[in-house]
């Protein structure tokens, strides 16, 4: 599989703020009455694990900022885009049901509410499932809640490496936050989102998807209203010819790839419900047997559009580079070297360490990316 820099993802999406869940004042007295164990203070100056480089990286670590659209220079250089809605809000679907305020949710399977392409609304555990017998449902039992999955994400991982701490304080992440858990996701439109965007750049791709869906909707006249853009439905592609796709700026192969993906939503093969109920393993295997989706692809589609919070993608350049920064390594010096795929850190040394940390391996990836600074905008919209 390809290696994919996360530094070179660019924004298509409308600006979206940071959310900011409060963690300081209630993680202690939320993380004991969950269970989670007791968080402990960050060791002294003295204890060698905790470096005073790594100190200053973790202190120094810039303010995240979501900008409203991509850099220039992010602009023209190749990227690959991931793009969970709601990140293009014109074309997001119409009367769908509105999420529950809270309701169960499990470290395994998907916490997103994700939207059918036909505009209805499905949770893999409704308000009330909590105490349903995994026998029963076929699920595990859910651990937490929509409310209290980032508050014990957050006491575990600090627990684990006080060093943490710092970081976290700094940069809350609003991706798990009760708030980004509400959000409805339509995976259909992320995944052909993500191939349209594939080794372009953040402006040929959102002008390809534009013409893309304009493929598929009608002149409304001279009508002065603007009229919200909706996204095709897989069997709407699936009629529509190769020659005509590539109409949008698509790629022959592009086109096939959108063309085949949608062919399995609309046969059932894909489904929302079977995302949302399907085990890690089971998601990674049917997902990259689709044409056009790498394992990177499904890594980022599964954490930042599925919301699921124990997924480490090993092959991404951001986080390779905060992984090793994390444990001491000058960085700087690495990028210089050979080492091919895994340079900055080898791949046993980054499960190994990102082992300690499950089930909430994907808010540790996170964090390794605001260690090195990396522009998550694109994926986190």
């Amino acid at each position: 599989m390809a290696l994919r820099r996360s530094a070179r993802l660019s924004s298509v999406a409308n600006n979206v703020p940071l959310l900011q869940p409060s963690i300081q004042a209630k993680k202690i007295s939320k993380a004991q009455q969950s269970g989670v164990t007791k968080l402990r203070k960050a060791p002294p100056k003295s204890n060698k694990a905790s470096s005073a480089k790594l100190k200053k990286a973790l202190e120094d670590v810039p303010q995240i900022k979501t900008p409203p659209a991509a850099s220039e220079k992010a602009q023209q250089e190749p990227n690959n885009i991931f793009d969970p809605s709601p990140a293009n809000r014109s074309i997001n679907r119409l009367h769908s049901t509105p999420p529950p305020l809270d309701r169960p949710v499990e470290p395994h399977r998907t916490n997103a509410t994700l939207l059918t392409p036909y505009g209805s609304s499905l949770v893999a555990y409704p308000p009330g499932t909590e105490d349903a017998s995994p026998s029963k449902t076929g699920r595990p039992r859910p651990t937490a809640t929509t409310g209290t999955l980032l508050e014990k994400a957050v006491a575990h991982l600090i627990a684990t490496d006080p060093r943490l701490e710092t970081v976290i304080e700094q940069h809350p992440c609003p991706l798990f936050s009760p708030e980004g858990l509400a959000e409805e996701v339509d995976p259909f439109r992320s995944l052909v989102s993500s191939i349209i965007g594939q080794q372009v750049s953040g402006a040929a791709a959102k002008s390809i998807k534009d013409k893309f869906v304009a493929l598929f909707n009608k002149d409304h006249g001279e009508s002065s209203a603007p009229v919200p853009k909706r996204f095709p439905a897989p069997e709407e592609i699936v009629a529509c010819d190769i020659t005509t796709l590539r109409t949008a700026g698509l790629s022959q192969r592009k086109a096939e790839y959108i063309q085949g993906l949608s062919q399995k939503f609309a046969s059932g093969e894909l489904s929302a419900r079977m995302l949302l109920n399907a085990s890690d393993e089971e998601l990674l295997e049917k997902l990259t047997a689709v044409r056009g989706l790498g394992k990177w692809s499904v890594e980022m589609f599964a954490c930042f559009a599925l919301k699921r919070i124990d997924v480490f993608s090993t092959g991404d350049l951001g986080v390779q580079r905060g992984c090793a920064a994390f444990v001491g390594k000058d960085v700087s010096k690495l990028k210089t070297k050979g080492g091919g795929k895994y340079k900055y850190m080898a791949e046993k040394d980054m499960l190994e360490l990102a082992a300690k940390f499950a089930p909430y391996r994907s808010l540790f990836m996170w964090y390794m990316w605001r260690v090195e600074n990396v522009d998550i905008a694109v994926m986190n919209a």
